[in-house]
């Protein structure tokens, strides 16, 4: 599905079927340097099962047109500038990593428009180390290649995991090279910019679930306690075996974890 979101082309998965906004929407945010493709098992899922879904390409991401945005808080406006371009009141957020902040400060900003948030390989502070920092300056190849390393149990490394033929370390790394140059540095300073992350989880009103990966190497699951204790009455799931990319490590959990949320 193709909007236009603030004068520029906004790309949006639908999941294989046709977006109906009289459907209960689900908007989905991906994290830094990847796009919607990291949603397929649960967008395409919820999609063929009662939801309006939009797995979205953040601008200058993906197949969205622009430059990748600043700030944490900017991303957020433009989420609910794509609802206003989707004629959608409100819906349900689910963001990964960079995403996750995303979600969370627009659920907190703007209550009115989220109905549900939850969070997934988060944590706050979201904090990125000045060497990797600069790295994804001034040497995206070899930045990639640590963030991709770092992102994912040991497990995960290997070709067959989960399932015959699909390497889910190699197929991550190959979705961070596609992005285009300069994404990579202006999506992890916007992370690591981002200091609002306490201040919005007190602020938020709608039903809240975090889930995390215990082995997380990224987003470590001790910060990402200590996010969940900041939302009131927020609901965690820790998923034991997995890393920080846990769409590919652990999809069907994940996806469990986001049904039985959404029905509740």
């Amino acid at each position: 599905m193709d909007l236009r979101v603030g004068g520029e082309s906004a790309y949006a998965y639908t999941g294989g079927k046709a977006f109906d906004p009289r459907l209960p929407a689900i908007v989905f945010i991906h994290g830094g340097e990847l796009d919607h493709c990291v949603w397929i098992l649960q967008s395409r899922y919820l999609a063929h099962h009662g939801h309006a879904v939009l797995a979205v390409d953040l601008p200058g991401h993906g197949r969205s047109g622009g430059a990748p945005l600043a700030s944490i808080g900017a991303m957020a406006d433009w989420i609910v500038a794509l609802l206003d371009a989707a004629k959608l009141a409100s819906a349900a957020l689910v963001g990964h990593s960079m995403g996750s902040l995303v979600a969370l400060d627009c659920a907190a900003r703007y209550p009115e428009r989220v109905s549900r948030v939850a969070l997934v390989g988060t944590g706050f502070p979201m904090r990125v180390s000045p060497d990797l920092l600069e790295a994804t300056r001034t040497s995206e190849p070899e930045a990639q290649r640590m963030i991709n390393l770092w992102s994912h149990a040991a497990h995960a490394h290997y070709p067959g995991n989960p399932g015959p033929g699909f390497w889910v370390a190699g197929g991550n790394l190959r979705l961070l090279q596609r992005q285009k140059p300069g994404v990579l540095h202006a999506d992890f300073a916007a992370c690591e910019s981002y200091r609002a992350g306490l201040e919005r989880a007190a602020q938020v009103k709608c039903p809240a679930l975090l889930v995390l990966g215990r082995l997380d190497a990224m987003t470590p699951a001790r910060v990402g306690r200590d996010l969940a204790r900041a939302i009131p009455n927020s609901i965690l799931k820790m998923l034991n075996d997995s890393g920080h990319n846990l769409m590919g490590e652990k999809p069907d959990e994940v996806l469990d974890a986001l049904v039985e949320f959404l029905r509740a």
